[in-house]
C-alpha cells in the first residue's frame, strides 16, 4: 500500500486534525455567530456595558473554545492594556479579546477576563443542567 494511504481509498488520515470543543453548560448560552460553537453562558457574564470594535460588547469571566493571538499593547478608552485577540476555535472568526494586564489599578479587575463583541455572538437557550460524560 502507498505511504499515507489506507484501505479506505486515497484518503490520507495522517493529515487529519481534531478540534476538541468544550461545553460549559448553562440555561442561557453564548455561541459563535459564524458556526454556533458554544463559548460561554449567562452565569459567566460580568457586564454588558463594554464597547468593542463593532459596537456593544460583553465582559465574561470564563469563555471556552477560543484560540489566542500573541500579546499586544493596546491603548483603549479605559487606558493602556496588554491584550490578546480571541477567535473561535472552530471557524477562526475573531470574536473579541482577553485582558492580560491593565496598567491602571482601577482596571485590574479585567485581567484574565474576556470581551466578546455582541455582533459576533448569539445567545440562545441552553441546558438547565449539563453533566459531562465520564
Amino acid at each position: 500500500m502507498e505511504k499515507g494511504l489506507t484501505s479506505f481509498g486515497k484518503f490520507d488520515f495522517s493529515k487529519m486534525g481534531r478540534i476538541f470543543l468544550e461545553h460549559i453548560g448553562g440555561s442561557r448560552m453564548f455561541s459563535c455567530a459564524g458556526c454556533d460553537t458554544i463559548l460561554t453562558n449567562r452565569n459567566e457574564l460580568i457586564s454588558t456595558r463594554f464597547t468593542g470594535a463593532t459596537g456593544r460588547a460583553f465582559l465574561f469571566n470564563k469563555v471556552v473554545n477560543l484560540t489566542y493571538s500573541e500579546v499586544q499593547d493596546r491603548v483603549m478608552l479605559t487606558g493602556r492594556h496588554m491584550v490578546r485577540d480571541v477567535s473561535c476555535k472552530n471557524c477562526e472568526a475573531k470574536l473579541g479579546w482577553i485582558y492580560e494586564f491593565a496598567t491602571e489599578e482601577n482596571q485590574r479587575y479585567k485581567e484574565g477576563r474576556v470581551i466578546l463583541e455582541r455582533a459576533l455572538v448569539t445567545e440562545s437557550d441552553g441546558l438547565d443542567e449539563y453533566v459531562p460524560n465520564p
